[in-house]
């Protein structure tokens, strides 16, 4: 099971730390991902780190968002910097073994998602 937390409303220019918690599945040898649905619109890929921990990001959030894992805590966390209003999205996190990807049908694991809402 996969736990999203740390959504909520802020300020454009603000910043957001979302965390994803697992239990019962070890993240350190997922990849685990970041993935977004705004309003409206589909489901997007945002960010994934591998289980050697390189990231990477969709070009939409490259040099605002930072991937990371503590794996003492089984967890992986989405710090987003500079925020804008058209970040504004549910938040989702998901996992998989594996190759890494950014295709959303590829993770098999996902959690019920955060809500993050960015004012202008």
């Amino acid at each position: 099971q996969l736990v999203e937390s740390g959504g909520g409303l802020v300020q454009a220019g603000g910043s957001l730390r979302l965390s994803c918690a697992a239990s019962g599945r070890d993240l350190s040898v997922h990849v685990v991902a970041w993935f977004r649905q705004a309003p409206g619109k589909e489901r997007e890929f945002v960010s994934f780190i591998r289980w050697n921990d390189n990231p990477y990001y969709a070009e939409s959030v490259k040099g605002r968002f930072i991937i990371s894992r503590d794996n003492a805590k089984n967890t992986v966390y989405l710090q987003m910097n500079s925020l804008k209003p058209e970040d504004t999205a549910i938040y989702y996190c998901a996992s998989k073994l594996g190759a890494y990807s950014i295709l959303e049908h590829q993770y098999e694991y996902w959690g019920h998602g955060t809500q993050v809402t960015v004012a202008s």
